[in-house]
């Protein structure tokens, strides 16, 4: 059953990829030794932008970078997930401390990037000497967010604002937000009733919400691997598409017995 109110929110290294887009390309690419020399100095989207910088100095290009990451694993039950999830009809979002270059190219690669509706995370461009650049989702000229669980360059407790804000006069949208890390947390706090969190198990955002489970107000949903993911994923999608299909009936039934009522009055 194809359904619409459903918005589907995934992280994306160590949820829809198993492993660190970030951390791929610098040990592929052999970067691990300049990467750790300045690991200590730099935060981390400055430090990747500083690796994009070492590449070009290498006499790497873009395309280079491209190949790289489109040897990026990316498990097959995910693939069908995602898959699975829009063709029912769910909007799906990636929120992603990454970069718009690494996550659209992996995702072109499989065949996946026309699934999502928006992607947000750190945008890049290519620089009039060829580089790739990677710059702060929040630019640093602007004034930064006052959110003390996310780092400076991008708060995702922002960006589901965002989400919601757009959403307003769309009907009632229930989220499903899938994640794994620290990030993860703030946006999973801003989540309400009716919404789930799929928290990767033993990961840091499953590690803060069983430190304290009554800050959470959406319903949760843990998983540890991809076909977990999946099965969880889809399952959810379909109770919520059943209870809203229930609701929908209920509604019609209870407004067609109140105009039954008032016809009744009238003719009386």
């Amino acid at each position: 059953m194809a359904f619409q109110g459903i918005v589907v929110i995934f992280d994306f290294d160590r949820t829809l990829i198993d492993g660190d887009s970030d951390n791929w390309v610098v040990t592929q690419m052999e970067l691990t030794e300049v990467f750790n020399q300045l690991r200590p100095s730099l935060p981390w989207n400055a430090l990747m932008d500083r690796m994009m910088k070492e590449l070009h100095l290498r006499g790497k290009t873009v395309d280079d970078i491209a190949n790289c990451l489109g040897k990026t694993p990316l498990d097959s039950r995910i693939i069908a997930a995602i898959k699975s999830a829009h063709s029912l009809g769910c909007d799906l979002k990636i929120v992603s401390d990454a970069n718009q270059f690494f996550i659209e190219t992996i995702l072109e690669h499989h065949g996946l990037l026309g699934c999502f509706s928006e992607i947000f995370t750190n945008p890049t461009l290519v620089d009039e000497e060829g580089a790739l650049r990677i710059l702060p989702y929040h630019p640093s000229t602007s004034s930064p967010h006052a959110c003390n669980l996310c780092p400076s360059n991008l708060c995702k407790g922002l960006v589901l604002e965002q989400i919601h804000a757009s959403a307003l006069g769309c009907g009632k949208q229930r989220v499903i937000y899938l994640g794994d890390g620290r990030g993860d947390f703030c946006p999973t706090l801003k989540l309400g009733d009716g919404d789930f969190v799929m928290p990767r198990k033993n990961y840091p955002l499953w590690d803060l919400i069983c430190s304290d489970p009554k800050l959470i107000k959406a319903e949760v949903h843990e998983w540890s691997n991809s076909k977990e993911l999946e099965k969880v994923l889809l399952h959810l999608i379909d109770t919520i598409s059943i209870k809203v299909k229930i609701d929908s009936n209920s509604s019609s039934h209870q407004n067609s017995s109140e105009c039954n009522s008032q016809t009744m009055r009238v003719c009386s």
